[in-house]
Formats: structure tokens, sequence, C-alpha cells
């Protein structure tokens, strides 16, 4: 049964299942908690209570936010965890992982650890020998300009034709909810308001993460020209010995809908060394 969180007279929906430690997931740039339908349920299987939030603008979620940038949308994971009742480890995908970075920072005492998936949480910068030598990169980034650019559902579709290369068995469905959702007002122009958003504000905070992070990555994701680098780079910000890398072969930007196994392999040894009392 969806909840609903007010936050400044603004709604975050959101579920729970399961019962035990409090795992919240959150999802990337316009898209909603419905990502995780693969992860969740196992999580929940392992003993985990597993809080699937629609970040501000997104899903079931209210629009017309004041903000979206990290900062914003980390403050209300650190809400959310709070009112569920924490500590808790928070799995971010893209801007939630950002959003995350900055959660544990400024709320140690409520984080426990983070599970970024091909977060950006970094400055970015287009390289330009990029663009031109790797086309998976270019191809994405063109698609990602024009939905900026022009607010259109159909070149975000495209990029995420080429942001999941395998498929899950239900995407022709599941891509037709993210294009219905996306053509409800003010969902297109929240999406575009966080692509606008820099990541500064979530790499100014990398060296003051305290707990445990595990990255992972996606080997094909268009995001990147090298996202196995992009992932180093995120551990070299970290407090010395606080990150840990794991690239899935194969997989793009979205682990979680494409390679969900493999990312449920990965984190619950995480969450057993994280979460008290798993």
């Amino acid at each position: 049964m969806t909840r609903h969180l007010t936050i400044d007279d603004h709604t975050l929906a959101y579920d729970v299942s399961g019962e035990g430690p409090l795992v919240v997931l959150a999802h990337g740039i316009g898209d909603s908690r419905h990502s995780y339908r693969f992860v969740a349920p196992a999580l929940a299987a392992a003993g985990y209570r597993v809080a699937v939030v629609d970040v501000r603008g997104c899903g079931e979620s209210s629009v017309g936010w004041d903000g979206y940038s990290r900062t914003d949308i980390g403050g209300d994971l650190v809400a959310l965890v709070r009112h569920l009742g924490g500590p808790a480890v928070i799995v971010g995908h893209s801007i939630s992982g950002g959003a995350a970075t900055i959660a544990a920072a400024t709320a140690p005492e409520l984080i426990t650890g983070l599970v970024e998936l091909a977060p950006f949480t970094r400055v970015q910068k287009i390289p330009l020998g990029g663009l031109v030598s790797n086309r998976r990169y270019r191809r994405g980034t063109m698609r990602l300009v024009r939905t900026l650019l022009l607010g259109s559902v159909s070149s975000w579709s495209a990029y995420l034709d080429l942001a999941i290369p395998t498929k899950p068995a239900d995407w022709d469905a599941e891509l037709a909810r993210i294009q219905t959702t996306l053509g409800e007002p003010g969902r297109m122009k929240a999406l575009q308001a966080m692509c606008k958003t820099s990541p500064a504000d979530a790499g100014d905070q990398l060296a003051h993460v305290a707990c445990p992070v595990l990255v992972i990555e996606g080997s094909l994701d268009p995001d990147w020209t090298d996202p196995r680098a992009e992932g180093e780079k995120i551990l070299a910000d970290l407090p010395t010995g606080l990150g840990e890398l794991a690239v899935i072969e194969g997989a793009g930007h979205y682990p979680h809908v494409q390679t969900p196994d493999e990312v449920v392999a990965l984190t619950l040894p995480f969450l057993a060394r994280t979460l008290t009392g798993a």
C-alpha cells in the first residue's frame, strides 16, 4: 500500500515491505520506485524492512518543488529515514547516488552504509575525444541533450533503449508506464530540472562520508566513456578504506533493472556488514 510523507506542503510516495533493519531504495532521473521491482522483494525476503521511494517530482510524489538538486533529494531521504526510524542503508541510483552521499555526510547518525548504482556523484566534464571515439557514449549524450532541450519523451525512451542493453521480460509494459507517467503535468519539467543540476554538491561531501560505500557500475553504461574509471574516482575522493567498487559486465546505466540478481548478490553481504542486527 502506498504511503505518503509530507515535506513542506509537498508529498513523497513510498512503499514498505518486509521486517528487519531498514533499507531505503531511491531511483534515478525520470523514473520511479517501480524500477526496484526486482530488487526490493529479494531484499525483503532476505530479512530487511525495505522502503522504496518516489523522489520528489517523480512517480506518485508531488510536482512543483522549489528545487531538484542532490542536496534537496538527500534532505528528503534523511527525512524519510528519520520518519521510518533508522538507522538505514540507502541504495541510490544515478542522481540519488549523489543524494545518498549528501544524506550520509549530513546525517551520519542515521545512515550506516550506501550502495550507489551508476551514481552521478562528481562534477562531469564531457571529453571531446570520448564523443568522437566512443559511439555508445556519443549516442547516450546526444539523446540526453535532446531530452533536456526539447522535453521529449521519445528522446528519453531512446536513451533508455541504449542505457538498458538487455531488456527485462516486462520491458514493453514498463516503458509504456514510464512514458505515461512522464506525460503527466510537471513530470518532464522535473526530469529536465534534475538534468540541469550539478553534482558538485555531492562531490563536495564525499570526503565527509563516514560509512562504508559500495559503488556498482555497469560496464556498458553510456553515461561515461569508462564506467570503471568513474567508480574508481568516487572511491578516491572518499576517506581511505570506506569504498569498494563492483563492475557488472554487460550492464548499462540501470543494473538493478537489467541485472537484478547480480545487484542483490552484491548488496546482501554489504547489508550484513553495515546494518546492526542483520
